[in-house]
């Protein structure tokens, strides 16, 4: 399924990090993708998006201010299916 782009603000781009700010209206995805980089995610408005990868749908709690990193290579969609605004920093090393 096709969802609309949620908005991506980038703070920091610099050779050695890039911060972008993810704001998710209901119904926006950011669109599958591949992060080239490692990376942290700190929630800034909380609620439950929907991590769509090649194994199916996974519903991932954002909790304010509770962080989470990944790895570089994780490859999926993030989608909110939710009825509130989600946001997160996604902080990626360079």
């Amino acid at each position: 399924m096709t969802y609309p782009a949620a908005t991506a603000e980038v703070q920091i781009d610099e050779p050695h990090v890039r911060v972008t700010r993810w704001t998710f209206a209901p119904g926006t995805a950011t669109g599958a993708h591949v992060h080239e980089y490692p990376y942290v995610v700190v929630p800034v408005i909380p609620g439950t998006l929907t991590m769509v990868d090649d194994k199916g749908e996974h519903p991932a709690e954002m909790k304010l201010g509770v962080s989470y990193s990944r790895p570089k290579g994780v490859s999926h969609d993030v989608v909110n299916t939710s009825d509130g605004v989600v946001a997160f920093i996604e902080i990626e090393m360079k």
